[in-house]
């Protein structure tokens, strides 16, 4: 008579799978440190927003406080036809493509120059990143009273002094508004764009330009077809990222120009609305057009982004 001996089931055939429990668990213990700041977030820029998209559906100016009521798509298409806000809409696309176009390619220029060894790079890079962090109103306030000022400006002090005291004395401010935002704007921004085509220029394939040295190609063929093709993403990125941030400028316009001499751009045009209109519903309508647009071109640059790390991590 033969006796079978009964083997004791296996751990695996108790618990064939890892409860999915613990799995969502440990996924909730990495998420929860989070939760505050995201909490934080969205109260800070989700609900201003929401209540920013509510408003702008609504017929609300605070000098005919008996009229207030639910407008629709008023607001919006008053925004899109009224003639002072395509002239914000035109200075805004001149402001900031001119501002990108120009502080892109100063950045290019710097960058090539500091991506080179030479006694003290570590201190001239760190100048050149000082106009970056000076804080905007301050900015704006150097150039308007000390380099525009027509008296005692700097600007036309160096004018002056090379061409004596019969030397043009321009005043900036009034013969060329746009012009003098524009300067003030790219003075800050190129160290922006500057970091990140160094960051572009120190991640190159150096064996490769080796490789095309050694062949006998000159420093501007390496240019052309090997480095400014591999900074073409690098130029997208700081072009998309100064873009967004250009866009929604306010302090230069506010504090160099005030507004005047067709120098409003939407940022100002809605503080206008705003504050001195009083129509809370169209210049809500004005902002949700301006943060469409620059959803909009933030799309580009996480596209951008997500490529750059993607050919990183391929490395």
């Amino acid at each position: 008579m033969s006796t079978t001996v009964e083997k004791p089931a296996s751990p695996a055939a108790v618990r064939p799978n890892e409860p999915s429990t613990l799995k969502k668990a440990g996924a909730w213990a990495r998420r929860a440190p989070l939760l505050p700041a995201l909490i934080f977030m969205i109260v800070v820029t989700q609900l201003p927003f929401v209540g920013t998209l509510i408003i702008s559906f609504m017929n609300w100016n605070a000098y005919y406080p008996d009229e207030r009521g639910f407008a629709g798509f008023d607001n919006f298409v008053r925004v899109l036809t009224d003639v002072n806000t395509r002239d914000a809409i035109i200075t805004t696309i001149i402001l900031t493509a001119s501002v990108v176009l120009v502080s892109l390619f100063l950045g290019v220029v710097i960058a090539l120059l500091l991506d080179r060894a030479f006694l003290g790079r570590g201190i001239v890079r760190t100048m050149m990143i000082t106009p970056f962090l000076i804080v905007p109103v301050a900015a704006a306030l150097l150039w308007k009273h000390a380099l525009f000022n027509p008296e005692y400006g700097l600007l036309n002090g160096v004018l002056t002094g090379l061409f004596g005291e019969n030397a043009p004395q321009p005043d900036w401010l009034t013969n060329a508004p746009l012009l003098s935002v524009i300067i003030a704007l790219v003075w800050q921004w190129t160290p922006f764009m500057m970091l990140i085509i160094l960051a572009g220029l120190q991640s190159k394939p150096l064996d490769v330009i080796e490789a095309a040295q050694i062949d006998g190609c000159s420093n501007w063929q390496i240019f052309r077809h090997m480095t400014f093709p591999h900074l073409r993403q690098y130029l997208e990125l700081g072009g998309l990222l100064g873009s967004i941030y250009i866009v929604q400028n306010f302090d230069a316009v506010f504090t160099i120009t005030s507004g005047s001499l067709g120098t409003a751009n939407l940022p100002y045009t809605i503080y206008q609305t705003f504050f001195q209109a009083q129509d809370y519903g169209r210049a809500s309508a004005a902002g949700v057009v301006v943060v469409i647009g620059t959803i909009i071109i933030a799309t580009f640059a996480l596209r951008s982004v997500s490529s750059l790390f993607k050919q990183e991590g391929s490395r």
